[in-house]
């Protein structure tokens, strides 16, 4: 069942990119209906691909219904009343196998313990509804789905009551629904189970009515995660617990330098190996070579991997060397570059206070807990692949294309996922590539049997993709009443999206959107801001909470320099330039403040109070923390956060999620937190040399969420940017030095 792209009335600007990366498909009527599932369930509608964002409740009318407002591919009820939600995303922490089943269980009035959830597929169904494309990113997870999930549960249980209403020969409006049950005249009782068949023969109804707020029973309500027993078990499955009949595991010799060729290589020590199959040369990301041993576990393929002998030639790629790139930042921040603000700064020049400061954020890894992994398998004319994937589309067209298979018969199978942060969401799909590549050259060797292609540490510490590294320069004045009279500012970092197919949503007037976001706002300033992106043989990539993870901390620290320097308290100071335009920021603020004692509350000696406040992906952060100096060493005490991000579907998912995002952003603060180039090659290879925050570095966390009934918008990433400046601002108030660097280098 395929629908045709023109049908899908995606939004303009994305109109060619999701050409590229959608199947085509043929139309069905909206009143066609599809068993999913056999004689224990069923499954109502067609395969969606797109849905209205529409944030409002109350009445949707749809003249023609879209394929995502049919909860066919989405909802599965069995005989007994479990009811199984399909989620369009990858969950790898943040929580939406929760998150949206309750939504959808919200308007079904499900027994939410008979709620369950899978992930989904590269199906067309499960693209993001607002951008049109397979997208678990940009926090947009349960705000972009909020409204489709509601819409999908609130026609489910609409069928669910015209098929009672049909049994008992009734008015459906005389129907209600409660608990998984609907409940007729005298009281009579039939349960979603027992109605689940008649209510596949139901249409599929083109109008809802949506609860009120006030109506909502689950959403908004503090709701254990449905996951939590697997994870805490140690039950749980990842992608990388895979397992398939005769299934052969791979671990890739991948080039020192990124994009090396291979000038020969010895591989009679590996295929000596017990277990090894075979050794394979393959096409590497970014046009590099790779070898791939090939064995019947993971231990063999390793041990072989580690006895070739391989002669790289790195004679035709650009060997980076941090030291000489930071270098080359500098002086190119002194040259002319693309501006992203134009404002008047002359005042700056008499300025009476004046600020000139130097930023340097180095290269990030994103080191999730599972590595990279990806099981492919060929049958016939199609193919499978089960990874842990943000964009199962991209993924699915990638495999595609290197196996010579045509898209619609490559079946991308999302698995959990162990973490991620953005190295699973790559436009060059360069892990599922590359076991692809594996799984051909396999074949061509005589192996048929599936083939899981394995990671290690080492390999995802060195294999990129990073968090560019940025340079800021900064020059500001400000009156004696901290009134800013002109900021000139420069920043200079790659590109994360130049050359992939986000490149002309995402780069306006030559500069990358990801690398300004949070500058200026919510501040009321003339700045002048000038980007510079080089290019450099180092692969980069989105990192949790994208340019936030720089801009925050270069705007949070120097306001509050400004503050210092002018003897006015940080809180009043920032609420002042807001002038009463960004209500949001002012409660998540407010809220931090008061909860956290700020003004109050007389610290111990050696503490210190620290304060920033930040909206990425339209929610709002603020951080009021304590810190010490311990021997030299600063250790973050206490951090608490007010968060305004409108609706919090699940507050302890909110709460989650900001204590992940705080836990994050202190490791950028971590000396060792930095990843790092000499002659080409990654220095760092494990946490050993790439430091991550241990359970004694982790301070406590508080989190209270300004209340709001608003349509919800992104948690995933926003708790983590306005950490390291609330952390840098408490050490300069303990020290009087002021931090341009991150990680912190106290001395």
């Amino acid at each position: 069942m395929h629908f045709e792209s023109h049908q899908l009335e995606i939004p303009k600007h994305l109109l060619a990119l999701a050409e590229k990366l959608s199947p085509r498909t043929e139309s069905m009527p909206r009143r066609t209906f599809l068993k999913m599932a056999g004689a224990s369930g069923f499954a109502l509608g067609c395969y969606p691909v797109f849905a209205s964002a529409a944030d409002a409740p109350g009445t949707t009318q749809t003249a023609t219904l879209k394929p995502t407002q049919q909860p066919g591919a989405f909802v599965s009820i069995d005989n007994n009343g479990v009811v199984t939600v399909t989620i369009n995303r990858l969950d790898f922490g943040q929580g939406v196998q929760t998150g949206l089943p309750l939504i959808l269980a919200e308007e079904l009035d499900a027994d939410w313990s008979k709620v369950r959830s899978v992930h989904g597929t590269n199906n067309p169904a499960y693209a993001d509804p607002a951008f049109g494309i397979h997208l678990t990113g940009g926090s947009n997870s349960i705000k972009n789905s909020y409204t489709q999930y509601r819409e999908l549960g609130a026609r489910t249980r609409a069928m669910l009551v015209n098929a009672a209403a049909a049994q008992w020969k009734v008015d459906a409006t005389s129907l209600v629904t409660e608990n998984g049950v609907v409940v007729g005249p005298g009281g009579k009782k039939l349960s979603y189970g027992e109605l689940a068949e008649a209510a596949m023969q139901q249409a599929v109804p083109d109008t809802v009515t949506l609860k009120d707020p006030k109506q909502f029973k689950l959403i908004g309500k503090p709701i254990g995660r449905l996951d939590a027993k697997a994870k805490s078990t140690g039950t749980q499955d990842y992608g990388i617990d895979v397992h398939l009949p005769g299934m052969l595991t791979a671990v890739i010799a991948r080039p020192p330098v990124f994009g090396a060729k291979i000038k020969s290589v010895d591989d009679s020590a590996a295929k000596a190996i017990k277990g090894v199959q075979t050794v394979v040369r393959i096409p590497g990301d970014r046009g590099g070579e790779s070898v791939a041993v090939i064995a019947n576990g993971y231990w063999p393929a390793k041990q072989g991997r580690d006895a070739l002998k391989i002669d790289w030639d790195t004679s035709a790629v650009e060997k980076v060397d941090s030291v000489a790139q930071l270098a080359s930042y500098k002086a190119l921040a002194k040259q002319g570059g693309n501006q992203k603000y134009k404002d008047d700064i002359s005042a700056l020049a008499t300025a009476p206070h004046q600020i000139k400061a130097e930023f340097v954020f180095p290269y990030l890894a994103h080191t999730p807990m599972e590595p990279l992994n990806c099981t492919v398998a060929i049958k016939g004319d199609s193919a499978e692949v089960w990874t842990g994937t943000q964009m199962p589309g991209f993924d699915g067209m990638a495999a595609a294309k290197i196996l010579g298979i045509a898209p619609e018969k490559v079946l991308v199978h999302t698995q959990m996922a162990g973490g991620g942060f953005g190295r699973r969401g790559v436009t060059t799909s360069d892990y599922v590539s590359e076991a692809c590549q594996v799984l051909k050259a396999a074949q061509s060797a005589g192996l048929t049997a599936p083939v899981r292609t394995v990671w290690s540490r080492e390999d995802d510490v060195k294999g990129g993709y990073y968090r560019p590294m940025h340079l800021h320069t900064a020059h500001l004045g400000f009156d004696a009443s901290g009134n800013i009279l002109g900021w000139d500012h420069v920043i200079v970092g790659q590109s994360i999206v130049a050359g992939t197919l986000f490149e002309s949503m995402m780069i306006k007037d030559g500069i990358d959107g990801t690398a300004v976001e949070g500058m200026k706002e919510p501040y009321t300033m003339p700045m002048r801001l000038t980007v510079h992106h080089p290019k450099q043989n180092v692969p980069v990539l989105w990192w949790r909470s994208v340019g936030s993870t720089h801009t925050a901390f270069v705007m949070e620290t120097l306001i509050d320099e400004i503050a210092a320097t002018t003897k006015q308290d940080p809180v009043a100071y920032r609420l002042k330039l807001m002038a009463g335009k960004h209500p949001r920021h002012e409660a998540a603020l407010q809220m931090a403040v008061e909860k956290s004692g700020y003004g109050k509350k007389k610290l111990p000696a050696g503490q210190a109070w620290g304060v920033a406040v930040h909206e990425s992906f339209e929610s709002v952060v603020a951080y009021v923390v304590t810190a010490t100096i311990k021997n030299g060493v600063p250790k973050l005490l206490t951090a608490t956060a007010g968060v305004h991000c409108n609706l919090a579907v699940n507050p302890k998912s909110v709460e989650a999620q900001v204590q992940g995002g705080a836990l994050m952003g202190l490791s950028m603060c971590l000396p060792g937190a930095a990843i790092t180039l000499k002659d080409g090659v990654v220095e760092q290879s494990n946490f050993g040399d790439y430091v991550v925050p241990r359970i004694t570095d982790m301070p406590k966390v508080a989190v209270h969420i300004v209340p709001s009934a608003d349509a919800p918008k992104g948690m995933g990433e926003p708790g983590l940017p306005a950490l390291a400046p609330a952390f840098a601002n408490a050490l300069a108030r303990l020290n009087g030095k002021r931090l341009r660097e991150l990680p912190f280098k106290l001395a």
